[in-house]
């Protein structure tokens, strides 16, 4: 009569622990995927953040004494320029009253779009969209942006 006993609580146990143990790696994975996803978050952020700290150091603090953005004046910028990177570089001039810019921060994937505009009025937008990749189709590619008018 109780031959079968033994290994009915058994698969009952085994079931069980199995049960909880599924359930334990379906939450790190998802732990797993909410930690990579601030990862990338934290990098396009930095990335948005450095873009636009360069483009403010040239347009009011560099040691030219007037905006490297300035219509009236020829300049050319350099953001994060090294043997990795030779020509992340801005040239300025002419007419120009909007000044787009691409710069990659290598050897590490993430970039950032900066974007300045002066306007008649003397005021300045520059506006800077920071990405964790520069791979377009690439479906983890997260942006912020940060932008600052004076």
């Amino acid at each position: 009569m109780n031959k079968g006993f033994t290994l009915f609580i058994a698969i009952i146990v085994m079931g069980t622990l199995l049960l909880i143990a599924t359930g334990i790696v379906s939450l790190a994975v998802r732990q797993s995927l909410i930690s990579a996803s601030g990862r990338e978050s934290q990098e396009a952020f930095y990335a948005a953040d450095t873009g636009i700290e360069c483009a403010l150091f040239w347009d009011i603090g560099s040691s030219l004494g007037v905006s490297a953005f300035s219509t009236t004046t020829g300049s050319t910028i350099f953001c994060n320029k090294d043997a990795n990177n030779p020509t992340n570089q801005w040239v300025v001039g002419g007419s120009k009253v909007s000044v787009i810019n691409r710069i990659n921060f290598l050897p590490d994937s993430y970039c950032a779009i900066v974007t300045v505009t002066k306007d008649d009025d003397g005021s300045t937008e520059i506006e800077s969209l920071g990405y964790n990749t520069c791979e377009a189709g690439n479906p983890r590619r997260v942006e912020r942006a940060v932008r600052a008018i004076y």
